[in-house]
Order: C-alpha cells, then structure tokens, then sequence
C-alpha cells in the first residue's frame, strides 16, 4: 500500500516550504519512486514543485501533481459540496498514488482563497488520502508565549478533526526564543515539536528578483551577481563621505542615476571588500554615460547595476514588500533551507514517524544523501587547497549550508573572499589559510626537510616546497590539523597525490595506494577499481587492489562481490594478461577467503544474470558482481568514462585507498556535486579512523 505523508498548516506566511523541501529529502534518501500531490492550486508557476522536479530529478507527469485550481474548487464546493470537491481530489490522488511508494501531498497555503474553513478541508482531505500529517505553524513577529499557544491549537485542531499527526514544526521562530518554543512544546504535545529559527538568508530576495520584481533593467551584472542575496537596502542622497560608512555586506544601493559619485564610490568600496554590496539600483530612469559604465564594469565586473523609471520612494515601498522565495533558480536557497530543516529536526525520528521503508534498490539519489548525512553525523575537517576556484567555491557553499563537515580553504585570503563575494557565496562559516604567509609554514618545513632528508631536501627549500598549497594542505593532514583533504579541480593527479606518497604514505597492510569510482547507475552502485592511478598492476597488486576496493565498498554500503575482470571467462581463454588476472583471484582467494570473488570474468558475466547463467552458472559473483576489478588503468579509466557518458551514470571519485589518512583526488572536469560527494566521502573516511578526532577550529590558524 502506498503511503504519504499530508504537510499543512493553518496560516499564511509559515514557510511551509523548507519544511516540504525537508521532508521530500528525508523520502528521497529511503524512496526509489516519490509522488508529489498539491490538491488545490494557484494559477502561474509553482515555484516549490518546478524546485523538487529538478533537485529530485522527479520524471512524474506534471499534470497528474495538480488536483484543482482554487477558483474551479470554491465553484465546485458552492455548487455541490464540500462532499463533491473532496471525492473529485480523493480520486486524482489515487491516481498518483498508484504509480509511486510514497507521496508527499501539499496542503492548501491560505493564499487569498475564496475556500471556507480551510483548515478543515485539509484536515478532511489528509484523512480520505490516509496520511500522517505534519503540522507546521509560522512564528515570525511572535513572542516565545504566543507561538506555543499558537502550535497547541493548531494540534488540537488537526486532532479533533481525526487527523494522524505525527509531528509539529514551529518555523521562523526568533532565534533567540528556539529553545523556549521546543522545549515546553516537547513536554505538553504527544507528538515530537521541532522549532526552526528564522533564517535572513532565506527571506532575502536576489538581485534578479529585485529585477523581476521592478520590471528593472539590467545595465550590468553577470549570472553571479544576480544571484546575489539583497539582506539590506542603503538609500543614496548624501554626499560620498557621509554615504560610504552606511553601506552594510549584501546591501542593494539605491540611488538617482545621475549620481556617478555614489555609483562609482559603491562598487569601488565592494571590490576592496569593504562591505561587499550585492549591487546599485538606479532611479528616475537616469543613467550614467557610457564612461562611467565602462569605469564601473572594469571596476567590478559581474557586479550589477540597474535602472527602474520610478523615483525613490515608490521604489522603496515595492522593495520592501519583496521577499525572497524557494526556487529552482537559486539552488543555495534550498541548500540553506535543508540545512537549517536538517540541524533543528530529528530526521531519524521523523523518518520513524512517517513510516518510511528503505526501497531494497540503491539509486544514484539515495547513495548521494546517504553520503552527506553519513559525513554530517560524526564532523571532520576537510582541507580543500584550490580556494579560488569556482567549483570549489560553490561546493564549498553547499557543504556549509548543508553542515556537511567543517572546511578549510588555501589561498590568499583576500582573493578568496573578494572571488566568493563576486560569486555571492558567504564563506563565514570556513577557515582561510595562507600557506606564504600562515606562522604553520615554519613548522611544516622542518616536518617535510625531516621526512625528506634521505632526499637531499635542505630547511630552505623545504620552505619553498610546503608553500605550495597542495603540500600545505597535506601537511595540515597528517598533523592532525585536517582530518583529510580534496584537491584535483585544477591540479593535475600527480600534483595531487605525490605529497601524500610522500608525507601520508601508505596504510599498515596495504601494498600500493589505489583508487576506486563509485558508478551510481540507475538502479545500484557499482564500484569501479583501479581506475586512476595504478598503469599496470601485476598479479600481487591487482590482488591488493580487490581487497581494498571490496573494503571501501563495504565501508559505504555496498556489499563486496568481487569480478576480477578480463577479456576472457573462466578457463575459456588464456595469454599473459588472463593468467595474470587468474593469479589475482588466487591471491584474493588465500588472503581474504571470507571475499566472494570470480575471475577471470567478463564484464557482461560479471553484471548481467542471463549472460552469466549460460558461461558460469554455478558462480556467486557471476551476474550480480559489485566490485569490478579492471586488469589495467587504460581499460578502467576508459570503461568508466564510457559508462559515465553512455549511461548516463553519476561517476563518484576517485577514491584513493591505502593511503594512512584520507586524501583524494578530483577530475579537473569535476562538477560541483562530484566535489560536494567527494568531500563527503573524504569526511566518512576520516570518520573510520581510529582516534581522529576532528581538529578545534581555534588550532588550525589562519594566515
């Protein structure tokens, strides 16, 4: 039977919506097929289901989400009844409810409706789709006192009414009062109480916002710059030296167009970081000349600026009635809002109370949220040496919105900031170090001239040696001032990984350092082994190989069945390169019996149960092979990257392995969700380490 789970509230204004995004996270992690229900809707675009349908990768036909418009619904319940409107969505949902495990259903929002007693509708509707009901009620603008009177009745009110409440959420609370609200909320409800304190981040409109919203045009300003958040507004009529100590961080400068002074002072002022301004709103359709718009582009480029024809103080009055909303176009607004859902809420809890079974399939989505709430539950820090970056910046972004893990970035400081406030991404909640100029510098060129003495390395250019980030960062590791590190985007392997050959090296047991990729296919995860770093492993090798892979594989969940590969199935074929992988499999065979293991096996007999049924059909490996074992890195790398780009599989990694502490490696063509999962993983594999704790912010200093 399938099973869904009814969020409601019973007001306007609670921002139901991080809660929706919540749980659908929380569905999707355990879920193969979840459906989205909204019973009643507005005309124009849903800003929250066009959001899910592209994080979720949701392929349910839009139509079948919509129950009926609100308009048609007040018509229908006029006309023949509350009886009639219920029966025609109760239908519609089962509809849904057909097709998929779990639906998450939307209530109604209490949006200028025309619907009587919309609560109980809600109420009446959650009961005839039998679902759990989750009650969320806003406390923005309330006292501690009154939101707590306010959450008990709208509990009671969904009780009465017959309703399984399995949870209430008290949103936008005063930070301050969070603990007063859920805490009292706890002992008098039968029913966990979370509360969510009001995030400015969340109710901050960008930029491009502001432009849709105006009808504004853009003079400048790049993608970046109009995902800006806007968390303050400064009006600009006074002179330059009283205007400038006004400007705050994220502010929206609003001024006459003919005021090239504040114009130029404003975006001079952000590039030198002193505060950053999210842009320059120009009034009264007057615009600079071309000079001063080439000036201020070359000034700070991708910053916008903008010109509505109105004055402003109608401008202000459309400014402040401006909120900012959860929206596919602003992916880190939803990053903020799990992030904030996922460190207030008992997840675990939650899930128990919504009844969610773990699907018995491992999708590419689950296998993602399983790595991020893994690397969540026990923090480590992870060094990440290319802070100017892009990617590594976004990335960044969404690990710290998500509270994945705490993170160190290398660089110089002011060129980090100065390039993730152009980006628009806040990096408060991150460590900056420089390696030239951090008092670390001394003291890891004495460790590496130590290391490296049977080397030749002198003090003095190991002085030279551990400034470059790379080094710096792997030092940071194995002092224990980093639990592991992530680089690559911009490094080549070997810049990546030679330091830790050289300072980390290898684990107790293990021969050799490899990699493995996690392949997340439709339907399961593989894990693809050596694919990265080892050319032409022999026999012995490819045996330390397996070993290790099928322990990162078991490490992350998938359970190891190990296919030595070849171009030849049993005792089918032979030639140097099958004996080499036959001897592989004896080896895996002695060392580690408890493995299960087949080899030499071809790939379609490792992964396909017709193929292998007909070439080895009394195998345990055979056809349901997880751990791929390829004979060389020519053929590992390519079949990856073939599969990757053919299948449409999310490749994660590589992987190192056998290394004493965790470092991995990036392909420079990585996305900002193959560095958010790596780093991820970087953090799980510090985790299993014995005795690493993850360092105190206050012990890995800054520049």
């Amino acid at each position: 039977m399938t099973r869904s789970v009814y969020v409601t509230g019973i007001d306007r204004g609670d921002g139901r919506q991080v809660v929706e995004l919540g749980v659908m996270e929380l569905l999707t992690r355990h879920v193969d097929r979840v459906g989205v229900f909204r019973p009643l809707m507005h005309d124009g675009p849903d800003r929250l289901y066009e959001l899910l349908r592209a994080r979720y990768r949701l392929t349910q036909p839009s139509e079948s989400v919509y129950g009926i418009g609100y308009d048609e619904a007040a018509t229908l319940q006029a006309e023949r009844g509350t009886d009639e409107l219920v029966a025609e969505l109760v239908t519609r949902f089962h509809a849904v409810a057909r097709d998929y495990e779990y639906v998450l259903v939307l209530g109604s929002d209490y949006a200028a409706t025309s619907l009587p007693d919309e609560l109980h509708l809600n109420a009446r509707l959650a009961n005839e789709f039998g679902a759990a009901v989750i009650t969320v009620v806003g406390g923005q603008d309330q006292s501690a006192e009154s939101v707590r009177s306010e959450a008990r009745n709208a509990y009671r009110a969904y009780q009465a009414h017959g309703c399984d409440v399995v949870a209430l959420v008290v949103n936008r609370t005063d930070p301050a009062d969070r603990a007063e609200i859920a805490g009292p909320l706890a002992e008098q409800l039968p029913v966990p109480c979370y509360a969510l304190p009001e995030d400015g981040s969340l109710s901050a409109p960008t930029v491009r916002q502001v432009v849709h919203a105006l009808g504004a045009e853009v003079l400048l300003g790049d993608d970046s710059g109009l995902a800006r958040d806007v968390r303050d507004f400064v009006f600009g009529g006074a002179m330059l030296p009283t205007f400038l100590p006004a400007l705050t961080e994220g502010a929206l400068v609003v001024t006459p167009g003919d005021r090239a002074d504040l114009i130029i002072g404003a975006l001079a002022a952000h590039t030198a970081g002193s505060p950053p301004i999210a842009g320059v709103l120009l009034t009264l359709d007057a615009r600079p000349g071309p000079d001063i718009l080439a000036l201020a582009s070359r000034l700070a480029p991708g910053t916008p600026v903008i010109s509505v024809p109105g004055g402003s103080f109608p401008t202000a009055a459309e400014l402040f009635a401006l909120e900012g909303k959860l929206s596919a176009t602003v992916p880190r607004k939803a990053e903020t809002a799990l992030g904030l859902f996922e460190r207030h809420v008992d997840t675990a809890e939650l899930t128990d109370r919504i009844s969610v079974a773990r699907s018995s399939r491992v999708t590419p989505m689950m296998f993602e949220h399983e790595l991020l709430e893994r690397s969540r539950s026990r923090r480590r820090r992870v060094v990440l040496p290319e802070g100017t970056e892009e990617r590594v910046l976004r990335a960044a972004d969404v690990l710290l919105r998500r509270d994945v893990c705490d993170l160190t970035l290398l660089g110089d400081e002011d060129a980090v900031r100065k390039r993730a406030t152009d980006l628009g991404i806040d990096l408060s909640g991150a460590q900056i170090t420089d390696p030239h100029t951090s008092p670390l510098r001394e003291r890891f060129a004495e460790l590496y001239a130590k290391l490296r003495a049977h080397k030749g390395v002198s003090y003095e250019l190991a002085y030279d040696i551990v400034a470059d980030v790379s080094y710096f960062g792997t030092l940071m590791v194995q002092e224990g001032l980093a639990d592991g590190m992530v680089s690559g985007a911009v490094h080549s392997t070997a810049a990546t990984i030679r330091p830790a050959f050289e300072v980390i090296k290898t684990a107790p047991g293990a021969q050799i350092v490899s990699s493995v990729f996690f392949m997340c296919l439709a339907d399961r995860v593989l894990v693809y082994g050596d694919c990265a770093v080892n050319p032409d492993p022999n026999a012995e090798q490819l045996a330390d190989i397996a070993i290790q892979s099928a322990a990162t594989a078991a490490k992350f969940g998938v359970a190891p069945k190990i296919a030595m590969l070849s171009y030849s199935t049993g005792t089918s074929g032979s030639g140097a390169d099958v004996d080499k992988v036959r001897r592989a499999t004896e080896l895996v065979r002695e060392r580690r019996p408890d493995l299960p293991v087949e080899g030499p096996i071809q790939y379609d007999a490792a992964v396909d149960a017709a193929v292998a049924a007909t070439k080895l059909p009394d195998s345990q490996v055979a056809g349901q092979a997880t751990v791929l074992i390829f004979p060389d890195l020519n053929t590992g790398n390519n079949t990856y990257k073939a599969v990757q780009r053919s299948a449409g599989a999310v490749a994660v990694g590589p992987v190192l392995q056998g290394l004493r502490k965790p470092v991995n490696d990036l392909s420079r063509g990585a996305l900002v969700q193959d560095i958010v999962n790596t780093v991820a993983i970087t953090a799980i594999q510090a985790q299993a380490r014995p005795g690493a704790p993850a360092a105190p912010a206050e012990k890995a200093p800054n520049a």
